[in-house]
């Protein structure tokens, strides 16, 4: 373990305060979402800061050699866009007569995708340093007045290794497609049972007799003219759904998503040469996530089409070994997304209140994993000899 006098932890109200090639020669370049130029261009691009609720206070930690860790870190004033619900949290810390808010969030904004979370440099392990990690954390929310921090969609590794640290941890469930190996979309399909395999089927063919084309873009391939078109599709479609028109400015499509080159992937709906939905991707080495969706106007099965069939062709033409396709959806499940688990980590202030998150964890974990048994049983694969 190391000793906490041998490092220095500093809050940097903005990524602008780190330079871009130290932040990501310890992120990586594979998983994109914790890349200098995401994570910074949500700010430039007006998604991440004070007004929207998500203000940036991303942690370092330095020793003697430099930069030995980062972690992306945001000041919450709500609960929005965070994907690990914890609404019931907030009632019962305002019922005890404390305040939820602000809390401090380790999360990507708005992307509920499994990834690293604490980086660090050369053969030093995350182990050794989450120590140092939360002693920084607890004597900031202490002189902040912040109730708790909360560590979102971490790697299964990172989360288990803050088990013993006083943290609590939430298991949910997504549906995720994994690749074994199949030369086709065909290959893949004939892995279901004849009925499943038929429905599936009818609902490709409905797009194509609804006069529907797409093409998947690729990076370059994809126009500034395609991007105002998606973020007005994304704009109308949030608008239909919550009132609101997303979380995501004009700029961030324009300017930030495009700056990820290669990593990014869209898929373009066409009715009479003229576009009319779009879904959006993201992809690291071996995995593609699906992210974003939006439409002109609804035609029937072209949202399945979109966001997941044209993902698992992605991924099978490409040698991707995982599809993550983004949170909720029982409805994946009978198209071959299986139920996996995600975790969540908690510390919280208040002794008495962090006891009720323990318990309720340990509750809500029982029963997360008995819902992922039934959710298997409806998976639509043919039974096994």
């Amino acid at each position: 373990m190391m000793s906490d006098m041998d490092l220095s932890a500093e809050f940097l109200p903005t990524l602008g305060d780190i330079d871009a090639q130290d932040w990501n020669q310890l992120a990586g370049g594979d998983y994109p979402f914790l890349r200098h130029e995401f994570l910074y261009g949500l700010e430039t691009t007006g998604c991440t800061n004070s007004e929207s609720g998500w203000q940036p206070c991303h942690l370092v930690l330095r020793d003697a050699q430099g930069l030995l860790a980062i972690m992306p870190l945001y000041l919450k004033s709500h609960s929005y866009g965070e994907y690990v619900f914890d609404w019931s949290w907030a009632d019962a810390w305002q019922r005890s007569g404390l305040e939820y808010y602000p809390k401090l969030v380790s999360a990507i904004p708005f992307t509920p995708a499994t990834g690293p979370r604490l980086c660090t440099r050369d053969a030093t392990t995350t182990e050794q340093v989450w120590p140092a990690v939360l002693q920084a954390l607890r004597q900031f929310s202490e002189r902040q007045g912040i109730s708790s921090w909360h560590l979102l969609f971490p790697e299964e590794a990172q989360s288990q290794q803050l088990l013993d640290l006083d943290t609590h941890r939430r298991t949910a469930t997504q549906f995720h497609w994994f690749n074994e190996g199949y030369a086709s979309f065909d290959e893949f399909l004939a892995t279901f049972s004849s009925r499943k395999r038929k429905n599936l089927r009818r609902e490709r063919t409905r797009v194509v007799e609804q006069g529907l084309t797409l093409q998947t873009l690729t990076g370059s391939e994809i126009s500034e003219a395609d991007w105002l078109q998606f973020h007005r599709f994304y704009q109308q479609t949030y608008a239909k759904r919550s009132g609101h028109g997303g979380y995501l400015t004009r700029d961030f499509f324009l300017k930030t998503a495009p700056s990820l080159g290669e990593k990014v992937v869209m898929v373009v709906a066409k009715q009479s040469g003229l576009a009319v939905a779009a879904a959006l991707y993201f992809r690291s080495a071996d995995t593609l996530y699906g992210r974003y969706w939006g439409c002109e106007r609804e035609f029937d099965c072209l949202h399945f089409e979109a966001c997941y069939y044209r993902g698992i062709e992605y991924c099978i033409e490409h040698g991707l070994q995982r599809f993550d396709p983004g949170a909720q959806g029982e409805h994946k499940i009978q198209r071959g997304f299986r139920p996996v688990s995600t975790w969540s980590n908690h510390w919280i202030a208040d002794p008495q209140l962090s006891a009720a998150v323990g318990n309720f964890t340990r509750q809500e974990e029982t029963h997360t994993q008995q819902y992922q048994s039934q959710a298997a049983e409806l998976l639509p694969f043919k039974a096994k000899d």
